[in-house]
């Protein structure tokens, strides 16, 4: 795309999910190992100090057979928006070149644009004609989509209601008590409050007896299109466990509630996934995508039939 400046390779690319989500690929060297580099590379990390100042270690696996030393030192990580790193061979060589990754929000969705700034606009044009690095750029931005995709669950169903009303069943603890839930689950109590920041933590009794707790803390709160909050297991108090059927469940899911008008009714899209978490806790989380869509297609049969209720 074109560039005012001609030392700088800019690459654009929009993912169909939040920046939280999208800037937590960045954080972990677990997740970087899924994704970073163009097609056919592998990454070995051996250093990773996620803060201003923080260095990453690490080699890169060329499908050739050949190895490439990468020290990159982090200077600025302001999340969920910017990212700034200098990218050297080894830490007494002159620096290659500085990135700087923004991402913005779409709401819901994020378009990240990644320039590579070099020392000459000749070292720029060099890269570019023997090395293709922005083929390479696309590449890589091309196997974050991938690594999200796997990773996010989104669920759709539209309900025969105003839009402000199905807001009013999400954001008000009286109407979250008559549908919220795994079916067969008996409400106990809630509390909600509404701001970014803001909690609701809420218990519910199961089948057997037993009592399930779980909070959220709103990012996002954006009246009557778009609710943006961190899902956890808790105990009574608010505090994070772990969830009580595994012990590598995420103990964070950032998820996306956006309501869009749709003639008489109502489309309801909810999206999320881990942030914070491990690799096997990302894979415990792709691995139920189809049972978390019976569960919340259970939920959301629950609201519609709670709509009806109450006209």
């Amino acid at each position: 795309m074109p560039n005012a400046n001609d030392r700088a390779i800019v690459t654009t690319r929009v993912f169909e999910a939040p920046p939280e989500l999208v800037f937590d690929a960045f954080s972990d060297p677990g997740h970087l190992a899924r994704w970073w580099g163009p097609d056919g590379f592998r990454t070995t990390t051996s250093l990773f100090d996620f803060r201003v100042g923080g260095v990453w270690r690490f080699v890169m696996h060329g499908p050739d057979g050949h190895d490439y030393e990468n020290h990159v030192t982090f200077d600025e990580i302001t999340p969920p928006q910017r990212l700034v790193f200098r990218h050297r061979v080894d830490a007494e060589s002159p620096v290659h070149h500085v990135t700087t990754v923004t991402f913005e929000d779409l709401g819901g969705r994020t378009r990240l644009t990644l320039e590579a700034e070099f020392p000459t606009a000749e070292q720029r044009d060099l890269l570019v004609r023997e090395h293709k690095v922005d083929e390479g750029g696309r590449q890589t931005l091309g196997r974050l989509a991938a690594f999200l995709d796997a990773d996010l669950f989104t669920i759709s169903r539209r309900v025969d209601a105003p839009r402000d009303l199905v807001w009013k069943m999400w954001t008000e603890e009286q109407h979250l008590a008559r549908w919220w839930g795994p079916k067969g689950f008996e409400w106990l109590s809630g509390s909600i409050d509404l701001k970014p920041g803001g909690v609701f933590l809420y218990g519910m009794k199961g089948p057997t007896g037993a009592e399930m707790w779980g909070r959220f803390v709103f990012r996002e709160v954006v009246a009557p299109e778009r609710l943006s909050y961190v899902n956890s297991f808790s105990n009574p108090e608010g505090q994070i466990t772990r969830a009580p059927f595994f012990d590598n469940w995420p103990l964070e899911v950032f998820n996306v509630m956006t309501l869009a008008e749709d003639g008489d009714g109502t489309i309801l899209t909810l999206r999320g996934g881990p942030i914070n978490a491990r690799p096997d806790e990302r894979d415990r989380f792709r691995s139920h995508h189809s049972s978390m869509e019976q569960g919340f297609g259970a939920s959301f049969g629950q609201l519609e039939a709670y709509l009806k209720e109450v006209g």
